[in-house]
């Protein structure tokens, strides 16, 4: 397994190492000893998973204190393109995004840290998207930004008039108007 850093504190890329012959192939996607030899600490509790079609964009979305997750997620079917926008004030790249294709192919995985606005877009007819948590799902605990921030300027590799968001993800604050828990 290979752990990529990004520009942002905290946000990691891994590259589980993966076993190809003509039976298909293999791969290790979660060994807490391995993840914790290389910065991973979480203990995930709640496992997710959400199957959408071409330009469904979900996000960005986050739990507040003191329900906070952080999120192992990674695309089992399809394409996606993976969104972490950093909300933790004191942070040097506060209201900065980083963005990665996670898909069938490549195998990758994003952890991202508690204090991180989450999203992604579905490039692919359809999308398997996995989602590892280290808190349950607490409604009242739920909080976002809006995913078309035209500050935060996300590039979702979907024509906007694609896309396909549900109500709520319409309806979140900007960033410069969030109650930031963080």
């Amino acid at each position: 397994m290979e752990i990529i850093k990004t520009p942002i504190e905290g946000l990691l890329i891994i590259e589980p190492k993966v076993y190809k012959d003509q039976r298909g192939y293999f791969v290790e996607t979660y060994n807490e000893q391995r993840y914790r030899e290389a910065g991973i600490m979480a203990s995930f509790v709640q496992d997710n998973q959400s199957c959408s079609s071409y330009g469904v964009v979900r996000g960005l979305h986050f739990q507040r204190p003191p329900y906070t997750q952080a999120k192992l997620v990674c695309c089992t079917r399809g394409r996606v393109l993976d969104v972490a926008v950093d909300l933790r004030k004191k942070s040097p790249t506060f209201g900065q995004w980083f963005s990665v294709e996670l898909n069938e192919e490549n195998h990758r995985q994003f952890f991202i840290p508690k204090g991180f606005a989450h999203g992604f877009s579905v490039l692919s007819e359809t999308a398997v998207f996995t989602y590892k948590c280290d808190d349950f799902y607490h409604p009242e605990a739920d909080g976002g930004i809006l995913l078309l921030d035209p500050t935060l300027a996300i590039d979702w590799q979907v024509p906007q008039n694609k896309m396909i968001l549900s109500d709520k993800d319409q309806h979140h604050p900007l960033l410069a108007q969030l109650d930031n828990p963080f």
